[in-house]
């Protein structure tokens, strides 16, 4: 992978993509004038990821890239602060305070959600198993600039840790967070998505596994919510009352 940065970088970006480079064990090159399909034809190498004061953009054959964004969730937390409820929140019994681990962060739209829902006396930890899309969630989290503070907050406060969720879930003690969320990547997509397509070629896609389940409900107090397609059978096979909203359903299990 190549690790480069926007064209005439300011030194301080310079030192911030080299440090990035070594993290992720890529190759820093300068960028000079050179076009990223130039660079990556010079290098033969199809990965770029650059850094910059945006953050991180991963390109992938020079394809859409992938970059961190808070999307719908910046709508979702915007309705909140209007004083609507939002229906991953009520249907969590999240509070202020509360303790969510979010077992597959992606890009971390629902991790966003749950961290303004705690609030400032809460705690999110982010899981996300892939390295790149990790640092380039990780990266966004802490430099992104919305227009109100209270939601710049939630997205700092977000704990983002690079580990797989089972082996991170077996390290916790019992009964130690209040919701325990699970997202895993569709097998099957509902519709294409240009938007979607590099996190499809970076993040996850393996299935949730029954000892996961059962290590969330040996975590949680509250419960454990699993997010798939409505007409998914991993609710079934895992155990979930499945609750229905449009294409997309939660299924939750309560602990005893």
């Amino acid at each position: 992978m190549i690790v480069t940065t926007a064209q005439k970088p300011t030194p301080e970006q310079t030192a911030y993509a080299q440090a990035i480079a070594a993290e992720l064990e890529g190759r820093f090159v300068p960028r000079k004038q050179d076009s990223l399909q130039l660079l990556g034809r010079k290098y033969e190498d199809p990965v770029l990821l650059v850094a910059d004061d945006r953050g991180l953009r991963y390109y992938e054959d020079s394809k859409e890239p992938l970059y961190f964004h808070p999307s719908m969730a910046y709508v979702r937390v915007k309705r909140m602060r209007k004083g609507e409820r939002d229906p991953l929140i009520a249907l969590t019994g999240c509070l202020p305070g509360d303790s969510v681990i979010d077992c597959t962060a992606g890009l971390g739209s629902d991790s966003i959600v749950f961290s303004y829902g705690v609030g400032a006396s809460g705690k999110v930890t982010a899981l996300e198993s892939e390295r790149v899309l990790y640092t380039v969630v990780r990266e966004g989290l802490r430099s992104y600039r919305t227009g109100h503070e209270d939601v710049n907050d939630a997205l700092r406060r977000i704990g983002m840790r690079c580990i797989d969720h089972l082996s991170y879930l077996k390290q916790q003690a019992d009964k130690s967070a209040d919701i325990v969320y699970f997202d895993p990547m569709f097998r099957h997509p509902l519709h294409d998505s240009s938007a979607l397509a590099p996190l499809r070629g970076l993040a996850n896609g393996a299935a949730l596994s029954e000892e996961s389940v059962k290590q969330a409900l040996r975590v949680a107090r509250k419960c454990v919510v699993l997010k798939e397609h409505g007409d998914s059978g991993e609710f079934e096979r895992l155990g979930f009352e499945k609750r229905h909203r449009n294409k997309i359903a939660y299924g939750v299990i309560i602990p005893s």
